[in-house]
């Protein structure tokens, strides 16, 4: 029989935050000779070559909230693989709830990666109160949600824990256009909290000053009325020979090698994945003050920290950094530093053990 193991979930596989780090969770904890697996309620994606061999995996297919076919597949599988750990990313946390009902002796932790903690007055706290009690443990992904979790809901163990880079990908298959050294890309998916519209506003106005820059969008496409919105929105200004959009790519660390600056734009945020691969690939950034994000990257030390919804300070900080490659230079080395120190695989996994008990 197997020893004890893992099992992270997930609602699907989608180049997001949340799926990035449930697998690179489930590819580090196999790496360092745990029983790990991963599994994949909803939907499959572009994520899914980036699961090591040596990780279990198993898809759902998941049709409707109370699945039962998919809950006797996944209690099935807890048994043949003998695991006894559900670490249960985003939503995924219900089902995992179903899972708890029968089966009293499987430990649930459950990682909140809840983006829009500048809000979270307006978070729905029921059911989660009520599945709370089910909980044996609660991560958070900043210090607002941990705050939020012990105040709000009812599971006693609460922790936070940095998220963490990794580029599982290194082929070379996206070719950023535009001129080099003179690249601004922005790591996010098409949605309202990544506010796109005040990232091409400020850069409309980054632009008159510096004409032969280029804005790089990577970041899954929906199709939904935010994503014509902001694809109309390039076509109104005439920005289409400036800002190019290339939809969600495995290939970050070669997309982020030609890049010349990295920004996000964000109305809130936990915090995000793409701030510190921003940071492992040396890139010098430009953030908004939301979630984490601060405490990442000092203000004109280690990047340029603005406010949110604040075009105007955002293309001010692009002309700053287009204008010095000294403190592209600078601020790039000490983010590095910070994220490789602070942020690393190695920390985040001997935490997380010591949180599995393992």
């Amino acid at each position: 029989m197997n020893k004890p193991g893992v099992i992270q979930i997930i609602d699907s596989l989608n180049t997001g935050g949340a799926e990035v780090l449930a697998v690179n969770i489930a590819n580090g904890l196999h790496e360092k000779g745990i029983n790990s697996h991963l599994c994949t309620t909803r939907k499959e994606g572009l994520l899914l070559s980036n699961i090591d061999e040596g990780v279990g995996y198993l898809f759902l297919n998941k049709k409707k909230v109370f699945d039962l076919n998919a809950i006797i597949k996944f209690k099935n599988y807890l048994t043949k693989n003998n695991i006894n750990i559900i670490h249960a990313h985003s939503t995924s946390v219900f089902f995992a709830f179903f899972i708890k009902i029968i089966s009293s002796g499987i430990k649930i932790i459950w990682h909140d990666h809840y983006g829009k903690s500048e809000e979270l007055y307006k978070r729905k706290i029921f059911p989660l109160n009520f599945i709370s009690f089910f909980l044996n443990t609660i991560i958070s992904v900043n210090t607002n949600l941990k705050t939020w979790s012990k105040e709000i809901l009812y599971c006693k163990e609460v922790y936070f824990l940095n998220n963490f880079p990794t580029f599982n990908c290194l082929d070379k298959i996206t070719v950023l256009k535009g001129n080099e050294n003179k690249k601004i890309v922005h790591l996010a998916a098409f949605r309202d909290q990544k506010d796109h519209e005040n990232l091409i506003n400020g850069f409309e106005y980054f632009i008159k000053k510096k004409n032969d820059w280029s804005l790089h969008l990577v970041g899954k496409i929906n199709k939904d009325s935010y994503t014509k919105e902001i694809l109309d929105l390039i076509k109104t200004k005439g920005l289409q020979k400036h800002i190019f959009v290339y939809g969600a790519c495995l290939d970050i660390s070669n997309i982020l090698s030609q890049a010349t600056i990295g920004v996000l734009s964000s109305k809130s945020e936990g915090l995000p994945i793409a701030l510190l691969e921003y940071g492992l690939a040396k890139l010098p950034v430009i953030v908004t003050n939301v979630g984490e994000c601060s405490n990442v990257v000092e203000n004109n030390k280690s990047g340029i920290v603005v406010k949110p919804n604040h075009w105007c300070d955002l293309s001010k900080a692009m002309v700053v950094l287009a204008n010095s490659i000294e403190k592209r230079r600078g601020f790039s080395e000490l983010l590095h530093k910070n994220v490789v120190k602070n942020y690393s695989k190695e920390s985040f996994l001997n935490q997380l053990i010591k949180i599995y008990t393992i």
